[in-house]
């Protein structure tokens, strides 16, 4: 599915992109939530430093993201989004394989995630795709459920 999409590595000149995509893809989950989703109030001057941003285009249009992680033993998914108008196309899954395809080539054997319980469907979707749950934690509203899958042969 990714192979239809043109992939650019974000950099400063596209913190504005990254923060308008990401409100965008996000603020359906706000009347659920009660409060914006993180990704919406993160402070990526600081994050397009350290963290990894994939912007996936499609005839010039970005149409997703994935914002990965490096850390000591695993690679962590911080962010994967879609927009609204090509969500369940299989575009998330892709990213999903992209990520895997990053964290193999920095040679991790673990890929971790996070998401919220109430965020309908992103569980399941990462169950069917390997992914287990770690831990959960309690939130405000809903539940905030950790996930990992091993790369590992």
């Amino acid at each position: 599915m990714i192979q239809k999409f043109h992939i650019k590595r974000g950099n400063r000149a596209d913190i504005k992109t990254i923060r308008e995509f990401t409100r965008t893809a996000y603020e359906k989950w706000i009347p659920l939530i009660g409060r914006e989703p993180l990704p919406m109030s993160a402070n990526y001057e600081d994050t397009i430093e350290t963290h990894r941003f994939d912007l996936l285009y499609h005839d010039k249009q970005l149409v997703a993201l994935i914002e990965t992680i490096n850390n000591d033993d695993h690679l962590l998914i911080e962010n994967v989004c879609v927009t609204p108008s090509q969500q369940r196309r299989g575009i998330g899954k892709g990213l999903l394989d992209y990520a895997e395809d990053i964290a193999c080539a920095e040679g991790y054997e673990t890929i971790r995630l996070n998401t919220n319980s109430l965020f309908n469907g992103n569980v399941d979707l990462y169950l069917r795709h390997g992914y287990f749950i770690d831990w959960e934690k309690p939130m405000d509203r809903g539940t905030h459920v950790h996930m990992y899958k091993s790369l590992s042969v």
